[in-house]
């Protein structure tokens, strides 16, 4: 993936036209505030695509550990983030008091984010900002299950409730597994470890899920690339829906944000950036002639509701050593239009099939 000459410079190329008037961040932040448990990946890129106003409102649509909501609230955002997970909104609480008012912390799912606005008298909103994917704080915590490096109950819930990992791989067809590690972890060899995950059920925790997938896969001891990582991926994007989620949440940002409204999506797997990538070519104009999955339609254009989407964005080599989980990141961000949404999620299902 072929990075630009500078992502912070290009992002703001791509704003500098729709900012207004205020007092709007346009360049690299050099004294925002870190968390000394969650550095969020594209911070300060993230800081720029929004180019805040002091006052405005935004929104972190995955508050997680709340790295985004920090550097927004320094940048002088008035703040509502949500989570689905309850151990993030309960260990948020302490920001929130920090914030003085200008913090709302609202546990629910980010593809229901313009009802969970609605919900507080909501209507519109100056940015949105979605960081896809397993927080580094639920990674880090073996009980949780995501981790193939920690031993845990092979659970993998982000909202805590509904099916387990365990529960769905204990019952799910082998064909169903292969195709879940196939398409949502590109794992190549997906039918030899699904035949193995059967083989090997029940399965309770992630060492024994991760060992069942290491001899599936012939990984030699102290090989450099775990060749787990794909799997718990796949799994984990699987048991959360996460990809329904995403559409969904595309889609409700389209909804409250308001004209001049940012919108700045951080992904780290290429289904998922696929799916913003096609969300904001589509709903930029930039899709009329079609694809080779959807021939040129005859209906009536429809009116762009983003500008052209800013170039995007990867970490810098330096974020990428200090912050190995940033190698696979990318950032796109995009300017709201004035005009209406657009009704359904055409090119967002195709994205997914792809």
């Amino acid at each position: 993936m072929r990075r630009g000459r500078s992502g912070v410079a290009a992002i703001g190329r791509g704003l500098g036209r729709v900012q207004g008037e205020g007092a709007k961040v346009t360049e690299l932040p050099r004294d925002l505030p870190r968390d000394s448990r969650h550095d969020p990946v594209l911070r300060e890129e993230v800081i720029v695509a929004l180019a805040i106003a002091s006052g405005e409102r935004h929104v972190d649509a995955t508050f997680g550990a709340g790295g985004y909501t920090r550097a927004m609230l320094s940048a002088g955002a008035e703040v509502i983030a949500c989570d689905r997970d309850p151990d993030a909104i309960a260990e948020g609480q302490a920001l929130v008091a920090e914030a003085g008012g200008r913090l709302t912390l609202i546990h629910g799912r980010f593809g229901e984010i313009d009802r969970l606005l609605a919900e507080r008298g909501i209507d519109a909103v100056d940015g949105i900002t979605f960081d896809i994917g397993v927080s580094s704080m639920q990674i880090d915590q073996g009980a949780r299950g995501f981790s193939f490096q920690k031993d845990g109950p092979l659970d993998m819930r982000m909202a805590q409730e509904g099916e387990s990992a365990a529960d769905w791989l204990n019952r799910a067809d082998e064909a169903d597994i292969a195709d879940v590690l196939y398409h949502y972890g590109d794992e190549r060899q997906s039918r030899r470890v699904a035949r193995a995950i059967v083989a090997a059920r029940p399965l309770s925790r992630t060492g024994e899920l991760a060992t069942v997938i290491r001899k599936a896969l012939r990984h030699p001891p102290g090989a450099p690339k775990d060749p787990s990582t794909k799997s718990f991926q796949a799994i984990r994007i699987h048991i959360n829906g996460e990809l329904d989620e995403l559409t969904q949440g595309l889609a409700a940002a389209e909804r409250v944000l308001r004209p001049g409204g940012r919108l700045a999506v951080v992904s780290f797997h290429s289904t998922e950036d696929r799916i913003v990538k096609n969300f904001l070519r589509e709903r930029s104009g930039g899709d009329a002639g079609g694809s080779r999955h959807r021939p040129v339609s005859n209906a009536p254009a429809r009116a762009a509701t983003f500008g052209p989407p800013a170039r995007k964005v990867r970490p810098s080599k330096a974020e990428e050593a200090r912050n190995p989980r940033a190698r696979s990141a990318t950032l796109r961000s995009a300017v709201r239009t004035a005009a209406p949404a657009w009704p359904g999620h055409s090119i967002i299902k195709e994205s997914m099939s792809c």
